[in-house]
């Protein structure tokens, strides 16, 4: 996703620009371009995620929800983002290792849901 403007590009455009309008709508569409830019990047992070909660889905048979609940608790236990916890798991279909500690927990949230289903 590549970055139409940087920072410092920006900051040069906000002191070159010759009137308060045009400064005014300068900022407005720097904003844009940052909101634009974390759009694009949560969708990304998100079909990740998707993709992880299917991997679980198909791990333990369980809905979404508790797919997620899962991806949530490993993410918790292992105090790493969701998306990256996500992102290694779906790694993991290209040769790559779970880390152990995201292995460990896995393993346990794995075995919490299929004793909760078992009640």
């Amino acid at each position: 996703m590549p970055q139409l403007t940087t920072p410092g590009e920006e900051q040069r455009l906000l002191r070159t620009v010759p009137s308060t309008g045009d400064a005014a709508l300068l900022s407005e569409v720097v904003e844009l371009r940052a909101r634009n830019e974390q759009l694009e990047h949560a969708l990304v992070s998100r079909a990740v995620i998707d993709q992880a909660r299917g991997m679980v889905m198909a791990l333990a048979p369980c809905s979404s929800e508790r797919a997620w609940d899962v991806l949530v608790d490993v993410s918790q236990h292992c105090n790493i983002k969701l998306r990256d916890v996500a992102a290694a798991l779906v790694a993991t279909t290209n040769d790559r290792t779970l880390l152990e500690p995201m292995q460990r927990e896995l393993r346990r949230a794995l075995r919490s849901l299929h004793l909760a289903d078992r009640r």
